[in-house]
């Protein structure tokens, strides 16, 4: 308890944290309202309310990076393991931290985008068992994120290099994927990208024709986090701070 107490003083008594966690609703909510208003004919509305999500990360991202390698930039890091000499308790709880405030502000970002969504969509949105899917999915696909950058940062530690590393991985593979030719592989790639594989959660709409099942493409993205996560505790463990 006194290391997640200490994890959160710290978070919340940082500036940027607070602006952070409004740029994720600021992002998400308009562009999702922009893409309902613009929907054409026989497209997914969930989908396209949720839009913003796939922006919204990067606030997120940002601002788990910020979480753990803002310590190693200024040094503060050895501070904190002398007085907290239990290393992984103290990547725990930085996790723990980030992912609850991503997910408040995820919740309130993907709700103003469902209420957006209600009101541009051409036949509005309903709240039926698929929409709440994708809904609750989103929220849950913005804390992974966030896990996964915690994972990232605490091995790279350079914060413009994890940021760089983490923002790569979400954006630049489904382009990479793209120029595969092979179906079979392209459907493969897109089932193991963290984004193209996570963001599946929010298809309502032709769902068979995904290359992942919505929960199952939401469980890749979380075992990309675990993995990072493993990453950054093994690296705690090896290295010094």
């Amino acid at each position: 308890m006194t290391t997640l107490h200490a994890e959160w003083t710290k978070i919340r008594t940082v500036p940027g944290t607070a602006w952070l966690l409004a740029g994720i609703v600021a992002l998400t909510v308009p562009l999702g309202a922009l893409a309902a208003a613009t929907m054409r004919a026989g497209g997914d509305p969930a989908r396209s309310a949720l839009t913003g999500v796939a922006l919204g990360q990067a606030v997120v991202v940002v601002l788990a990076v910020a979480a753990v390698s803002g310590e190693y930039g200024t040094g503060m890091i050895r501070t904190t393991f002398t007085a907290l000499p239990r290393r992984l308790d103290v990547l725990a709880a930085k996790g723990f931290v980030v992912s609850g405030l991503v997910l408040a502000a995820g919740a309130v970002a993907v709700a103003g985008s469902v209420l957006a969504g209600r009101a541009l969509l051409p036949e509005g949105l309903p709240l039926d068992g698929p929409v709440v899917r994708a809904a609750a999915g989103s929220v849950l696909y913005l804390a992974l994120i966030a896990l996964l950058a915690v994972g990232v940062a605490a091995v790279v530690r350079d914060a413009a290099a994890a940021t760089g590393l983490v923002l790569g991985l979400l954006y630049l593979t489904p382009i990479i994927t793209t120029l595969v030719a092979d179906p079979d592989w392209y459907d493969r790639m897109r089932a193991l990208s963290p984004m193209t594989a996570g963001i599946a959660i929010q298809a309502t709409v032709d769902v068979a024709a995904e290359p992942i099942a919505p929960w199952s493409g939401l469980g890749v993205l979380a075992l990309w986090a675990a993995a990072a996560l493993a990453g950054g505790a093994l690296s705690l463990r090896l290295r010094d701070a």
